[in-house]
């Protein structure tokens, strides 16, 4: 099972590539372009029975704004000309063959994480997001395909400190300036870990801080009132941190056998985006195509 994390991907294109590259009009298709360019590489080194791309609808939507209002509050709302492109991706990706899902609700990494849920086989997450590293189990891989890094259970315990189990903690403790999520003041990176080596979880360590305060940890004392002072925000943090796994998902949704690609939809999307020759040809069509 290939499970990818799309809106990674066109963000990153978006950002990457000159606003030059445009289409029909001069609509901007820079995003449209660096994603394609990603996916079709993607698909031709992978041979993955079932794939599915998952995608962020909303910054504001998701279930943990109800419950923490500055949820990703520090980041922008994605312009104009980024909006506009995602659901040509969107389209892109199911005429390639593969299926995808949103959710105004939920998260792409929350739908991610059910998907991965309903598999027995290994899966292959395709992300540069270390919160999807919480559901790798044996076998699984979490792979970051701009940096040609790949990652299994052992990896990630010694890229972080911890195993996967343990991130939603790691990150409630270090908290996460690119989500927005609180943390613990005070605590870094190396201190968690260590702290979670010795303690389960946030939990185990906020009802026994006398035990923290005797751990063989740097700094033990201060650090358990760090915890006690800001206990409520470490739990809220994890909270926040920690993915969905069991999204009811239809059958139309649970669906993501890998198909062949729709040439005729294919050549359509590109006479509507007024894509050039390079785009046809990564789709292997001849840029004077046309559908039919």
């Amino acid at each position: 099972m290939l499970l990818i994390d799309a809106s990674v991907y066109i963000f990153r294109a978006f950002h990457a590539l000159p606003d030059s590259i445009t289409g029909a009009g001069g609509r901007p298709l820079n995003a449209v372009h660096g994603y394609v360019g990603f996916l079709t590489a993607l698909l031709d080194a992978t041979d993955e029975t079932q794939a599915a791309a998952a995608f962020d609808e909303s910054l504001t939507s998701s279930f943990r704004n109800e419950f923490f209002a500055d949820y990703k509050a520090n980041r922008e709302e994605p312009p104009a000309d980024l909006v506009d492109q995602i659901g040509a991706c969107r389209a892109i990706t199911e005429a390639l063959g593969v299926a995808t899902l949103s959710s105004p609700r939920y998260e792409a990494d929350d739908l991610i994480a059910s998907l991965a849920g309903t598999s027995d086989e290994p899966v292959t997450v395709v992300t540069s997001d270390k919160d999807l590293a919480q559901i790798l189990g044996p076998g699984d891989i979490l792979w970051d395909y701009a940096r040609e890094t790949r990652y299994d259970e052992a990896a990630i315990r010694e890229r972080f400190g911890v195993m996967p189990a343990a991130i939603p903690d790691y990150l409630a403790l270090v908290g996460d300036t690119v989500d927005n999520i609180p943390g613990v003041p005070g605590i870094g990176a190396k201190t968690a870990a260590a702290l979670l080596s010795r303690f389960v979880d946030i939990e185990t360590m906020l009802d026994d801080l006398d035990a923290v305060r005797a751990a063989d940890v740097r700094g033990a004392r201060t650090l358990a009132s760090r915890l006690e002072a800001h206990a409520e925000q470490a739990r809220l943090s994890r909270r926040l941190a920690t993915v969905v796994r069991d999204i009811e998902l239809d059958a139309g949704q649970r669906d993501i056998t890998r198909r062949r690609p729709d040439m005729v939809r294919l050549t359509r999307l590109c006479d509507e985006l007024g894509v050039g020759r390079r785009l046809r040809g990564q789709f292997g069509l001849d840029a004077g195509d046309r559908a039919t």
